[in-house]
């Protein structure tokens, strides 16, 4: 497999530090880093961006992230090894990446429980880092980017 040309970020030389910035925001909004690498790697599993999932468990490994809970966090409603914050987390990235798939996008009920564990600052953080894995999944699924290619 071959990319079909660079992250359209890296060929216009003013996309990537807005989004890079964006990105580095939401690590200051007070949510444990595992948690917002674990939305990360949700969200990019569901658009099945295989650079993304790559970089984002090495980076929630790097986080302290366990190579069990990386191994099941497609399953995550499954298995014992989130908390219900973690939880709540990925409902939302799940419910913010498949906007299509319901006519209520994120349900008021997702957004509640996420709300009964974050406050609104953490709850901008996780957003935030929801809509910016998703416009890089978008760059990267589109133009074929492949994983281990990121520096």
């Amino acid at each position: 497999m071959q990319a079909r040309m660079k992250n359209p970020a890296m060929v216009l030389p003013d996309a990537m530090q807005p989004i890079q910035n964006l990105f580095k925001v939401t690590y200051s909004s007070g949510v444990r880093q595992t948690t917002l690498e674990l939305v990360h790697l949700r969200a990019s599993q569901i658009n099945g961006c295989s650079a993304c999932v790559d970089s984002g468990a090495r980076n929630a490994r790097k986080a302290g992230e366990t190579d069990e809970r990386l191994a099941t966090v497609a399953a995550w409603r499954e298995t014992p090894y989130f908390n219900d914050a973690e939880r709540a987390a990925l409902a939302l990235a799940e419910a913010a990446t498949r906007l299509a798939d319901r006519t209520n996008a994120v349900p008021d009920e997702i957004w509640a429980e996420a709300a009964k564990h974050y406050d609104e600052k953490e709850l901008a953080g996780i957003t935030l880092m929801i809509a910016v894995t998703n416009l890089f999944n978008r760059l990267n699924a589109t133009t074929r980017q492949l994983a281990g290619d990121w520096g």
